[in-house]
């Protein structure tokens, strides 16, 4: 077992299907974790054991007593009240009024941050990832949605209560398409891949895209980042302009940003960037780059994310040393 001089740190990533969490020494080396599916119909009670469970597995797999814990971060999508880590309503999961930072606290006995998981995510990123050595990092993670995370001077940029840039909310289209929010042109609407599996869907109707429907057909749910990226690697030239069209207004919205805040590094992430890395940096960067004011075209940097699923967990706990640390 561990040595009482010694501290460890715990990330937790929950997500909607699976949830994960590891264990960090103190020079932030891996030292176990317990992978988990989050089984969220189930229910809240049974989903903040099931968490406890997986941390309490992941503690064994390291040979770490809970004692010698320093800090447990949580990465979890929103919304949420960041100070008193309430997951207020997670529509994907169903559960309301989650008291997960009290339930961990109870159970292990040291502090916990709650904070929204694409903040983890970027923050992760900022501090071992592609963002590392920079001042201020932007991450943008399309997938379903668009999340989006800001690092501003070393701290995660959050509201008074709840966490903030969500840039798949930006307005990029005057009166576009209704989006899940209710609102008309957002981001998402042109851009998350449930938008680019409708516009590739609707060209595999009009016999645009034969290696698509060959591979999973013409419903949306099987058009995934995968079958995307092998659909262009094909031939589909169809599903490559809907896809670069997606990138680019993803730079559209990430140049808007860099007028406002100023990243040194945009950190691109989510399913359908690691799919098709270079397609995205490519589109996206210049987009980015021919947008924003002249006397920030040479200010930045995109960049593709390095972690992958890690990310979220590690920059959750290093979000608890940080803010412990910072105290």
């Amino acid at each position: 077992m561990s040595g009482a001089e010694e501290k460890y740190w715990v990330g937790f990533d929950l997500g909607g299907t699976k949830m994960m969490a590891k264990v960090y020494d103190g020079r932030f080396e891996t030292v176990g974790r317990e992978r988990r599916k989050t089984k969220a119909h189930e229910g809240a009670d049974a989903g903040v054991e099931r968490i406890a469970g997986t941390i309490h597995k992941a503690l064994d797999e390291a040979g770490v007593d809970a004692e010698h814990v320093a800090g447990i971060g949580c990465g979890v999508p929103g919304p949420l009240d960041i100070d008193k880590g309430i997951l207020l309503n997670l529509p994907n999961l169903g559960w309301k009024d989650v008291r997960l930072k009290k339930a961990l606290q109870d159970e292990f006995g040291c502090p916990v941050a709650v904070a929204n998981d694409v903040d983890a995510g970027t923050y992760g990123e900022y501090v071992s990832g592609a963002g590392k050595g920079a001042r201020s990092v932007l991450g943008v993670f399309p997938g379903t949605g668009i999340g989006g995370g800001f690092v501003y001077d070393g701290r995660i940029l959050r509201g008074k209560r709840y966490s903030c840039l969500e840039i798949g909310h930006c307005q990029v289209v005057s009166d576009g398409a209704l989006c899940g929010c209710g609102r008309r042109g957002c981001l998402e609407t042109v851009a998350s891949r449930l938008s680019v599996a409708a516009g590739a869907a609707a060209a595999a109707h009009r016999g645009e895209a034969p290696h698509l429907v060959e591979s999973v057909g013409m419903d949306i749910s099987n058009i995934k980042s995968g079958a995307l990226a092998d659909s262009i690697a094909a031939g589909d030239r169809a599903v490559e302009t809907i896809v670069r069209g997606a990138a680019r207004w993803l730079g559209i919205a990430i140049a808007n940003v860099v007028n406002l805040l100023a990243p040194d590094i945009v950190v691109l992430g989510g399913g359908m960037v690691e799919a098709m890395p270079d397609l995205f940096l490519e589109e996206t960067a210049a987009a980015a780059h021919a947008r924003v004011m002249p006397s920030f075209e040479k200010a930045f940097d995109v960049r593709i994310a390095e972690l992958g699923d890690d990310a979220t967990a590690l920059g959750a706990a290093a979000w608890v040393r940080d803010s412990l640390e910072a105290k």
